[in-house]
């Protein structure tokens, strides 16, 4: 029996995806990944600098030629043309030097954004392979990758353009005002009360648009699992005829996010237009207080207005609503960065799994007196080295006894999965589990391996209590053949040797054919060397099956767990390799998982679960002797002889 899993979010309520709880605390954390470029941040910043001071100061040229350069052309007489040229080669020096510091940061923090999230990304898979098998039960394809594709591309964005843009934005302002506010304080004023109802605005529109762009997201991950879920699961789509049901569906979660597109989109657009009208009105208002200041008011008065001061005033009042309106528009696109940031920093978060075993598995070498020490070189002596508290260390030789002692398991805490559960597999025996669908028999593998802990009793390996192993080292020490085949992408060679990683080609051919995958790999394009793709989509589902378990042949171990291992392969095919599994199977501590009765026959002991508990055990003919469930089962697939 295995865990719940979740469904993908949905945007229809029902489910929720998480907003940013702490924007502060995630801001300050993606700071900490962006710290990493500090030298290149601090040149991004000053080239910003210079490129928006340069648009700045170019402004304040309009007065220079207006109120300088051409009366001084006017009284020569259109002859001295001198002070014109030397102020549109400054001019020109100037906003050249913007566009440079412009291409320069844009480049920079190009690099500067994909070197974070190059980091980011592998912090987030590295991550990953730490946590317990529990989670990734618990959570979809769909919903892991989404933090890899559109949370990641948000904060993509956001690095690259937004936060740019932002200081960008700032330094304008700060600098357009000090401009406008030299040129005249009095028209200045006026200017700040318009961008007060330019604010109110803001706000009211801004907020909204904030709300949806986070809906906004919340639809794209869930339109993301939806589809990777249907793409793994297109077969079972077609062989039910649900593609009807699965377009339904599809169109309520894609109109889910072309509402909340359309929305967040709208507020958004609307904001330009709404600061942009109020800015002409700002614009038509200064001009005409200041055509009645350059009337009325006194040359001498400190209010005096120059004809150059005006023309520059105004210029500077059409530049300055737009970048306030920009800062409003890259916070709607930071707190959705931020948003995706908080969901794949939740991830990197999530507590790894837990593993506090100290006893590891070693190569070892037996002494004159016959006991155990640990060595360097291989010599085919594998032992457990349990150091204890005393500081001495003892080595107990790896055979592969595995014993259940009242073992109770449950998933949720909820329902109890297994109950009291007491079973021994002595070296070199083969258990067999059998029973119907939830009893409980995927379970005991996973407690075997340790991708779950039991909650009450024990499990033993070679004496030893499992948890007192190092996961990794009590993995090793086992290998597993499950119902649902995964291939890499690679070559079938580099798939066999997922098993052993340095496997000679000897000892991976000589898998292959123990597990009689050599034939048909033989009659492959490029033999050994035929890349897979798509989890082996180009190769049947049985051939699929003989390459995991040619996987599991040449991992060595002395413990094999087979979980529906030839379920996907036809009878005459399993007839085929039976003696092949024997030979992998000899001389190892077997568990075998089956729904076919016929390949359980000659295990050393066959346990029948039912409702997590072991109802009945013994041999084949034992337990057709009992005439018990086990018999009903037999008796209900196969004629007996």
């Amino acid at each position: 029996m295995a865990p719940t899993v979740k469904r993908p979010e949905r945007p229809d309520g029902k489910n929720k995806f998480q907003k940013p709880v702490n924007t502060k605390a995630t801001f300050t954390r993606l700071l900490g990944y962006l710290g990493r470029s500090k030298q290149m941040l601090a040149v991004v910043f000053v080239f910003v600098a210079f490129s928006s001071l340069a648009g700045v100061i170019g402004t304040m040229f309009i007065k220079t030629v207006t109120d300088e350069v051409l009366p001084s052309i006017v009284q020569s007489g259109g002859k001295d043309m001198l002070p014109l040229i030397k102020t549109l080669v400054t001019l020109a020096f100037v906003y050249g030097f913007g566009v440079i510091s412009s291409y320069c940061y844009s480049r920079i923090m190009l690099q500067v954004a994909q070197k974070t999230l190059n980091t980011i990304r592998k912090d987030l898979f590295n991550h990953m392979q730490e946590l317990p098998i529990s989670f990734f039960d618990s959570h979809t394809h769909g919903e892991l990758m989404s933090r890899y594709t559109s949370d990641t591309d948000t904060l993509r964005e956001c690095i690259s353009q937004s936060f740019v843009q932002l200081v960008s934005s700032v330094i304008s302002v700060a600098g357009t005002f000090i401009m406008m506010l030299y040129l005249s304080p009095m028209l200045t004023l006026f200017v700040m009360i318009m961008l007060g109802f330019g604010f109110f605005a803001i706000k009211a529109l801004g907020s909204r648009s904030a709300k949806y762009f986070r809906e906004q997201q919340k639809c794209v991950g869930a339109v993301n699992g939806y589809i990777e879920e249907f793409i793994e699961g297109q077969k079972v789509v077609k062989v039910f005829c649900h593609e009807e049901k699965a377009k339904k569906d599809f169109g309520v979660i894609n109109e889910n996010l072309r509402k909340a597109s359309t929305n967040a989109h709208t507020f958004a657009s609307v904001l330009m237009p709404v600061m942009g009208n109020i800015s002409y009105i700002t614009y038509a208002a200064v001009a005409m207080l200041g055509t009645l200041a350059l009337m009325l008011i006194p040359e001498t008065s400190f209010f005096a207005l120059s004809l150059g001061s005006l023309l520059a005033f105004l210029t500077y009042t059409r530049h300055f609503f737009q970048p306030i309106t920009q800062i409003s528009q890259q916070f709607n696109t930071i707190l959705m960065a931020l948003a995706g940031a908080e969901r794949i920093f939740e991830i990197i978060d999530t507590p790894a799994e837990e593993d506090n075993g100290y006893v590891t598995l070693v190569n070892a070498k037996k002494n004159a007196d016959g006991t155990l020490s640990e060595c360097e070189e291989r010599t085919g002596i594998w032992a457990w080295k349990h150091p204890h508290g005393d500081g001495t260390t003892t080595y107990t030789e790896w055979q592969g006894d595995v014993r259940f002692h009242d073992v109770t398991f449950s998933y949720d805490g909820k329902k109890t999965v297994l109950k009291n559960v007491s079973l021994y597999a002595m070296p070199g025996q083969k258990i067999a589990f059998v029973g119907s669908t939830g009893a409980g028999k995927t379970t005991i593998t996973n407690l075997i391996n340790r991708f779950y802990d039991v909650n009450e009793g024990k499990i033993t390996y070679d004496g030893i209590n499992i948890k007192k192993i190092k996961k990794a080292e009590l993995r090793r020490s086992m290998a597993m053949v499950l119902q649902d085949t995964h291939l890499f992408t690679g070559t079938v060679r580099d798939n066999i040797a997922y098993g052993k990683l340095d496997a000679t080609h000897e000892e991976i051919e000589n898998a292959a054919k123990l597990a009689n995958a050599h034939s048909f790999i033989t009659r492959l394009p490029e033999g050994y060397d035929t890349v897979i793709t798509g989890d082996g989509s180009n190769l049947s589902q049985g051939q699929r099956q003989l390459l995991a378990i040619a996987r599991a042949a040449v991992a060595d171990p002395p413990v094999l767990i087979l979980d529906e291992a030839t379920s996907s392969i036809d009878t005459r095919t399993e007839r085929l390799i039976e003696k092949g599994m024997d030979k992998l199977m000899e001389g190892r501590t077997v568990f075998v998982i089956a729904h076919r009765l016929s390949t359980v026959r000659n295990s050393n002991a066959i346990m029948v679960l039912e409702n997590g508990e072991i109802i009945e055990r013994g041999t084949h003919d034992d337990l057709l002797e009992q005439q018990g469930k086990y018999y009903q089962l037999y008796t209900g697939q196969f004629e007996l002889d």
